[in-house]
């Protein structure tokens, strides 16, 4: 897709420090990383967020992301990973990508930045998931 910075990257036409190069996706390290290691995962084909993904893409996709979480984890002595990904809101570039990044002990990453908000009821509760499931 023409202006999209990953899609240049995975064309090769914009230059990146790559991690991983399948057929399905390309990783490649974060220029403004969270923790120094923190890897973007994009599948090479240009989908804007989740709900774009056809269904027998993500399997391939998801698995790669296990295998990138477990060799960050592995490679850089990591006690574990957080792997995330936006969907619009606060997605910095319009191409599916999922974050992998490197976490140990007090290294300074709080949990979610973003304040919890508890249901009024148990009511309330069973109309949010009853919204959800329609939908399903």
């Amino acid at each position: 897709m023409a202006d999209c910075v990953f899609c240049e990257i995975v064309s090769g036409r914009s230059a990146a420090r790559l991690v991983l190069d399948e057929p399905e996706a390309v990783a490649f390290l974060d220029v403004r990383p969270l923790i120094k290691g923190h890897v973007l995962l994009v599948p090479r084909e240009h989908h804007e967020t989740l709900t774009d993904v056809p269904p027998e893409k993500l399997g391939p996709l998801f698995t790669l992301a296990q295998r990138l979480a477990g060799a960050v984890q592995r490679g850089l002595e990591a006690g574990g990973t957080f792997v995330a990904m936006n969907n619009k809101i606060s997605q910095s570039v319009p191409h599916l990508h999922v974050h992998v990044v490197p976490r140990n002990p007090k290294d300074g990453l709080k949990g979610f930045f973003w304040p919890r908000h508890r249901y009024d009821s148990a009511e309330e509760m069973a109309g949010y998931a009853e919204r959800i499931r329609a939908e399903l």
